[in-house]
């Protein structure tokens, strides 16, 4: 997401940051640049009219002007508002109340409404700590209601049994009555969707929204859909009234102008973002983090965290002590390999590095993509043990007997053999150095003479 938009305003930065003092034009310039940037990012005009009004009134101050570097004061100034229109700050998911609590889930059908609705099941159980009962009231679409139930399952949360003929607001009463008598904390009410809205539609959910007053009502939206995804927001908030919004597919959209539309449009905060189609690829919309990333000032706090929840710790340490030891087979490799897989592969790990917008494309043009961490994963999956431990069993007929148990060449497995050389080299020299010699040293001490 927002990987266009990131691009063109990391272009335009970078003009600023090379002039030594900014003139009111040159300001003038680089905000008729930015509008350009953002109208092509599918951002709504009124927002961006308002971002440029906004941003130019601070940017040509004197301050800014006459600072002694004025280009990262605008670049400030653009993330810090970027900030304010993404939603000022996190707004966490309200689960605060007496139980049953229910959120009602609500968007146009295709949206991933249902998928959706099962992610945020699962991470209220596994974060909030809470019982939650999942509940379908989608009677139309064929098969909706089982494919919650399938999803439930998969995640490890109840859901409703399904009792044909049952209209919406019989099932969500039904749904209140068992989450009282079973002490469920929380009820997710995934509500049918439509190809397009109607009035029809509006009144059911008005029905089902009266018939249990939801703590929450988020709208799933699909990010790819742009502008209309911006309509449909509005609509579904003068309607029913949405308290926050859920952006699904925003890996695939590179433009990420919905976004930034959403919520200026109907002032609700955007509370997570759909990463990919698996369980799990749901994450908490932090807009500060976002702004930095649209920005290319990376994402460390989230890399972080994502490390903390993915990487085994055990694993790490047992790593470490090999690695301190000098001792480091290809076994080891291909785990490091699969450790940098969790974290959501080499695209994502360097969408959260500082700086990394301007080299993605020389990374991409040199094939170090995730497709080239799978094939290596595949070459090492495809040695027998005896080759994982001793590299030197690796002759020619061996090498060709790999690269065509996984699929590639003998070119691509001598490539990873001298990769993991390199690597282990590098740690008997840090095994030799020992942790005080590394410290004193540094990284000269790795590379010269020991």
């Amino acid at each position: 997401m927002f990987e266009n938009l990131s691009n063109r305003l990391t272009g335009i930065f970078d003009k600023l940051r090379g002039r030594g003092a900014l003139s009111e034009q040159d300001v003038n310039n680089a905000m008729r640049e930015i509008r350009i940037a953002l109208l092509e990012a599918d951002v709504a005009l009124p927002v961006v009219k308002d971002f440029i009004a906004q941003v130019k009134e601070k940017a040509v101050g004197q301050d800014v002007l006459k600072s002694v570097t004025p280009g990262q004061q605008i670049v400030k100034i653009v993330h810090d508002h970027l900030v304010e229109v993404l939603a000022h700050e996190n707004q966490e998911l309200n689960l605060a109340g007496s139980p049953p609590l229910f959120i009602m889930m609500v968007g146009l059908q295709g949206s991933g409404k249902t998928t959706t609705t099962a992610k945020l099941a699962r991470h209220i159980v596994s974060k909030e700590r809470k019982k939650v009962l999942l509940a379908s009231l989608d009677i139309y679409r064929p098969a909706a209601q089982e494919q919650l139930a399938v999803l439930g399952r998969e995640i490890g949360v109840e859901s409703l049994e399904i009792v044909p003929g049952e209209k919406p607001v019989q099932i969500t009463k039904r749904a209140a009555e068992k989450a009282r008598l079973e002490g469920y904390d929380v009820v997710m009410l995934d509500t049918a969707g439509r190809l397009h809205v109607d009035e029809e539609l509006m009144v059911e959910l008005q029905q089902v929204r009266d018939a249990v007053s939801p703590i929450e009502t988020l709208l799933v939206a699909d990010s790819m859909t742009g502008q209309d995804a911006v309509n449909v927001a509005q609509v579904f908030n003068d309607k029913v009234g949405i308290t926050g919004i859920i952006l699904t597919r925003v890996d695939g959209d590179a433009r990420g102008g919905a976004a930034l539309s959403m919520r200026g449009v109907t002032g609700r905060p955007i509370k997570f973002i759909g990463v990919g189609e698996q369980v799990d690829k749901l994450e908490v919309f932090h807009p500060d983090r976002v702004a930095s990333r649209i920005l290319d000032m990376g994402d460390v706090v989230s890399l972080v965290e994502k490390a903390s929840e993915n990487i085994d710790q055990a694993e790490a340490e047992r790593m470490a002590a090999k690695m301190q030891k000098g001792q480091f087979d290809l076994n080891d490799m291909a785990s490091q390999l699969q450790q940098m897989q969790k974290l959501g592969g080499m695209s994502s790990v360097m969408g959260m590095l500082p700086g990394m917008g301007k080299v993605k494309d020389k990374i991409a043009d040199a094939g170090l993509d995730d497709k080239l961490v799978k094939r290596q994963v595949a070459i090492i999956q495809s040695m027998t043990k005896a080759e994982r431990k001793n590299v030197k069993l690796l002759n020619a007929s061996r090498r060709r007997r790999i690269a065509e148990g996984s699929g590639t060449t003998v070119a691509d497995v001598n490539r990873v053999v001298k990769q993991y050389v390199q690597m282990a080299d590098m740690m008997k020299k840090m095994g030799k150095l020992g942790k005080t010699g590394f410290l004193r040293n540094g990284i000269k001490g790795l590379f010269g003479k020991n």
